[in-house]
């Protein structure tokens, strides 16, 4: 068990997303929730009290110390949606000219309304995040 303050749990992942205030943000849960589950063939659970994710690995630093993490996921923030990209951006600069309307993170992808990017482009840019972090870690 890692260190991690944030941890998956048994949290309902419809509750949670029927709880978003925002109609645009809870909408676009709903539809990047099975776009997700298709891509990773994997259920969505919820990590803390925030975000959903997909899948899982294990991974371990430089020090020594590691935990687990998703594999990809989303979270509705106040502000705009939140899409986890693990691997980072640095190989996807292509696949990002073509997204629309949206800023990075270190492995945050930030859109203020799915309505604002090429969804096909984004299922692309998952697809090949998920196959990136496969190639890297034993992933479940």
């Amino acid at each position: 068990m890692s260190g991690l303050k944030t941890q998956p749990n048994d949290a309902s992942v419809d509750h949670f997303i029927q709880s978003v205030d925002n109609e645009q943000r809870r909408h676009d849960c709903l539809t990047l929730l099975p776009i997700m589950q298709r891509i990773t063939q994997k259920e969505p659970k919820m990590w803390g009290d925030s975000m959903i994710g997909f899948g899982q690995y294990h991974y371990e630093n430089r020090s020594g110390r590691g935990g687990d993490w998703f594999i990809t996921g989303f979270s509705p923030r106040k502000r705009e949606m939140t899409v986890y990209i693990m691997p980072g951006f640095d190989n996807y600069s292509a696949l990002l000219e073509k997204l629309g309307k949206h800023r990075l993170g270190k492995s945050c992808l930030y859109i203020k309304k799915l309505s604002d990017v090429d969804v096909t482009i984004l299922e692309t840019l998952i697809t090949q995040s998920i196959a990136d972090m496969e190639s890297m870690y034993d992933c479940r």
